[in-house]
């Protein structure tokens, strides 16, 4: 049975474990949504929605490097400032209110 990617047949090449990882931490996000519907506290929910954000920033730059796609990339960066700034704004209307992260 001949290998589509050109290479030896049962080799397992970075783009793949690159894939699976990204496949994995898709997973685990999913059961990261899961505490930020359910989290019992506010503070449960704001970290369970920043590591859902972090995660996605991981996965879009695993991504970029398995399937060579630089602009995967420039997404993530923004991404991560987007995330970094929720979680200021955040922790600051919570401090406001006269709650303590």
């Amino acid at each position: 049975m001949p290998n589509t990617r050109g290479g030896r047949r049962g080799v397992v090449t970075i783009d793949d474990a690159l894939l699976v990882t990204a496949a994995a931490l898709v997973v685990l996000a999913i059961v990261v949504l899961y505490r930020a519907v359910r989290g019992p506290t506010m503070q449960d929910r704001v970290v369970a929605v920043n590591v859902l954000g972090t995660n996605t920033v991981v996965i879009l730059a695993l991504l970029s490097a398995a399937l060579d796609v630089p602009s995967f990339l420039d997404i993530a960066l923004v991404y991560a400032l987007l995330n970094f700034l929720m979680a200021v704004a955040i922790s600051k209307f919570t401090v406001d209110r006269g709650g303590v992260m």
